[in-house]
């Protein structure tokens, strides 16, 4: 079945790369869809900071073919990407898209949803998200305009229709969605869309694999680390499909999002415990994750964000 070769591939071989710009030219969309299990479809996106090439593409645009309509996972990065999402959908089923979720508050989650407010379909967020989309949604906007120029025309900002705090239930086709406040992670209101009886969860954030994960002023690694422990990793997910990188199981993102956060809290520990100031903490050692795409980007601020947090724990 080509669905379990896709998720062979992204399990044992096949990687994402940032020294390609764009995975498919045919569409703004950086990767075609695949299929990671029976009627849940992702649009993988690069694992690279957002370019004019990559269209914004650099996080999973995913979709769940329900039998009774269509559940897109984030809105995408800009108007473009939201219709040639839809434009790929459409060649996979005639099903209308009934709901969009945004996995957060951040551009590549919800400047798509111009598109998708256009169409009337009802999208839905965390309360957090929803409000810091509409704290920062204006600058987000100018950010992807900047890059992706020509490609931006269309966007405009559309917030969610529909807000929930800990827990939505979605009863679709054959499908139940459980869309997941789990707890402080990435950013604000970062949710996981878990699908109970297939073992599959649509992480968004809360996962990242073959990237290296950036550490934001409001990411606290502390609290992203107890959730993990108390509410993902409980999850027992067979499938993952994390927010950035290949769809791949839990050890993956295990290694790659919690395990990198202990490794990266243990060295600023072992820093601070040794006198060490900001300045040098930015060089405490982060080899053993150097072969992540975004580690040159990424290791140096996160080291220092470490630092500033966890000096005054």
């Amino acid at each position: 079945m080509r669905w379990l070769a896709a998720l062979a591939l992204s399990v044992t071989g096949a990687v994402a790369s940032e020294d390609i710009p764009d995975q498919y030219p045919g569409s703004p969309l950086y990767q075609k869809p695949v299929e990671v299990i029976p009627n849940v479809w992702s649009a993988i996106g690069a694992t690279a900071p957002p370019t004019y090439e990559n269209t914004g593409h650099n996080n999973n645009l995913s979709f769940i073919v329900t039998g009774d309509g269509v559940v897109v996972i984030n809105g995408g990065a800009a108007y473009v990407l939201a219709q040639a999402l839809h434009d790929e959908i459409k060649t996979i089923t005639d099903q209308p898209v009934k709901l969009v979720i945004d996995e957060n508050g951040q551009g590549h989650a919800m400047l798509g949803n111009s598109y998708w407010a256009e169409l009337g379909v009802p999208i839905l967020a965390h309360v957090d998200a929803a409000e810091e989309f509409d704290e920062y949604g204006a600058q987000l906007l100018e950010g992807m305009k900047r890059y992706n120029r020509d490609k931006a025309e269309g966007t405009f900002l559309a917030g969610p229709t529909e807000t929930f705090e800990d827990k939505h239930v979605v009863e679709m086709g054959d499908f139940r969605i459980e869309v997941l406040y789990l707890g402080p992670a990435h950013s604000p209101g970062d949710i996981s869309v878990w699908l109970p009886e297939h073992s599959l969860v649509i992480a968004g954030d809360m996962a990242f694999h073959e990237r290296l994960l950036p550490i934001f002023e409001h990411t606290y690694t502390a609290d992203w680390l107890e959730t993990w422990d108390t509410e993902f990793e409980p999850l027992n997910a067979t499938y993952v499909i994390p927010g950035h990188g290949h769809p791949t199981n839990m050890a993956q993102v295990r290694r790659y999002t919690r395990d990198y956060l202990i490794w990266l809290r243990a060295r600023i520990g072992e820093h601070l415990d040794n006198g060490g100031d900001l300045a040098e903490a930015y060089y405490v050692d982060q080899s053993p994750f150097s072969h992540l795409d975004t580690f040159e980007e990424l290791a140096t601020r996160n080291a220092g964000r470490v630092y500033e947090q966890m000096e005054f724990e």
